[in-house]
C-alpha cells in the first residue's frame, strides 16, 4: 500500500470516529436522563464531558493535518445510538433498565475502542506521533469507560424466588464478572 493511501484512508477513518464521538455528544444526555441508578447517571455524565474532549482531540489532529473533521456520517454508531435510544424507551424498571443501557453503552465501547485502535496503529505507520499519543489517550479512556460499566453492571441484584417459594437476591453478572451467589 502506498503511503498516500494510507493516509486518505486514515483521515477518511478519522472523520468517521469525529462522526461518532459527535453523534455521541447529542446522545449521552438522554441515556443519562434515562438511567434510573444514580450511579449510572453520573457515568454517563462524566462520559459526557470525556467525549467532548474526544471530539477536541480529533480537531486538533485535523488542525495538525491541514484537514476537515466533516464530510462524512458515521452509520455504524448512529445504529448503535438507535439501539441505545430503543433500550432507553423500553419498559423496564430499576436494574433491569439499567442493564438494558449498560448493554447498549458498552457495545458503543467496544465499537470506539476497535476504531480507535485502528486509527493509532495507522497513525504510528505514519510517523503521526503527536496525534498516536492523541488517539492512545482516547483508546485507553474509552477501554476505562467499559470496565466502569461492568463494575455498575456487577453491582445489579435480581430478585428471584427459591424453591421454597422465597425471594433470594443475587448479583447480575457482567461480562467480565465473576459467577454470582444466591
Amino acid at each position: 500500500m502506498q503511503q498516500s493511501e494510507l493516509k486518505e484512508l486514515y483521515v477518511d477513518e478519522l472523520k468517521d470516529i469525529y462522526s461518532a464521538e459527535t453523534q455521541l455528544v447529542k446522545a449521552l444526555p438522554k441515556m443519562a436522563k434515562a438511567a434510573v441508578s444514580a450511579e449510572l447517571r453520573n457515568g454517563f455524565e462524566q462520559h459526557l464531558e470525556q467525549t467532548k474532549g474526544h471530539v477536541g482531540r480529533l480537531e486538533q489532529i485535523f488542525d495538525d493535518l491541514d484537514e476537515t473533521p466533516t464530510g462524512k456520517h458515521c452509520k455504524g454508531m448512529e445504529g448503535l445510538i438507535r439501539e441505545g435510544g430503543e433500550a432507553a424507551e423500553e419498559d423496564y424498571q430499576g436494574d433491569a433498565k439499567d442493564a438494558a443501557l449498560i448493554g447498549a453503552a458498552q457495545r458503543v465501547e467496544h465499537y470506539e475502542i476497535a476504531a480507535y485502535g485502528t486509527v493509532r496503529a495507522m497513525a504510528e505507520k505514519l510517523g503521526e506521533t503527536e496525534a498516536a499519543k492523541l488517539l492512545s489517550q482516547t483508546l485507553q479512556e474509552e477501554k476505562d469507560t467499559d470496565v466502569k460499566l461492568s463494575k455498575v453492571a456487577d453491582k445489579m441484584t435480581i430478585e428471584k424466588e427459591n424453591e421454597s417459594g422465597e425471594e433470594a437476591t443475587t448479583r447480575v453478572r457482567s461480562p467480565k464478572g465473576k459467577a454470582a451467589k444466591a
